[in-house]
């Protein structure tokens, strides 16, 4: 009776068709790593879903650190390595950038690990795709038995960068933990008002339409708006949003607005 090999379900997330074609075929070779690839984050975000509904989930994705709108949305790689529902359909949409997709597959689709391909070394980047959630940051032109290490090491909730990186990447993420720890005590500062309209500001409403929302005047939503950049010592509302952003404060939900507010109304 033959031993049953655990195979491992890798996406390849890269514009590039030959780069994502060789990679491909070099790791469907694998006795066991079944490989698809597709040419942009929609699409990478399309295939999580379809194989999630399935019950046939990715375990990694290595994802392009410039992945951007360039090419097709699904390389072509063998049809016995493609996955499923990968035909190439649905160009033309919103871009999605390796961190932003490392971020959002983290959010969506927390089992699946992500490793990103670079063709550079980049302590800052490679600090900023740790923090959006990568297991790993490995160069484009690494062996295919690195590159396999890493897969298999980040399944294991390893985390691998090249050691040049190292020393820069841990100056950065000191850096950018400064930097939060900052950013909270200063939004620490604001009155339970003026964090919502923080929150209202950062969801990219205007003044308007934050005294629509909290039902206060326009002239009182300005005066908070002026407290809350004076608080933070910023003096525009783009640093404000960048600031609470650092420190972990989110956007109001406005979807969830619409539909109490729909409630009440009904």
């Amino acid at each position: 009776m033959g031993v049953v090999v655990a195979r491992i379900r890798v996406l390849v997330v890269d514009d590039h068709r030959i780069f994502a074609e060789s990679l491909a075929a070099a790791l469907a070779a694998e006795q066991d790593v079944d490989v698809s690839a597709a040419g942009s984050g929609p699409a990478a975000l399309r295939a999580l879903e379809r194989a999630a509904g399935e019950g046939r989930r990715f375990d990694v994705l290595l994802i392009d650190a410039d992945l951007g709108t360039v090419g097709p949305d699904v390389a072509h790689v063998p049809a016995q390595s493609r996955g499923p529902g990968q035909d190439g359909s649905g160009q033309g949409e919103g871009a999605v950038d390796g961190i932003s997709l490392v971020a959002r597959v983290r959010s969506g689709h927390p089992g699946v690990r992500t490793v990103v391909l670079a063709e550079r070394d980049d302590p800052r980047r490679a600090a900023a795709a740790l923090q959006a959630g990568a297991g790993g940051w490995v160069a484009k032109d690494c062996s295919l038995s690195r590159l396999l290490s890493v897969i298999r090491g980040v399944l294991r909730d390893e985390t691998h960068l090249p050691p040049a990186l190292l020393t820069g990447v841990l100056r950065e993420l000191t850096a950018a933990r400064k930097h939060r720890t900052e950013s909270e005590r200063l939004v620490e500062s604001l009155t339970p008002r003026e964090r919502e309209v923080l929150r209202c500001m950062v969801a990219g409403l205007g003044r308007k339409a934050v005294a629509e929302r909290l039902y206060l005047s326009p002239h009182t939503v300005r005066t908070h708006m002026q407290n809350v950049l004076g608080k933070l010592g910023v003096h525009s509302t783009l640093a404000a949003v960048a600031l609470a952003r650092r420190a972990g404060v989110g956007p109001v939900d406005l979807a969830g607005d619409v539909v109490e507010r729909g409630g009440q109304l009904a």
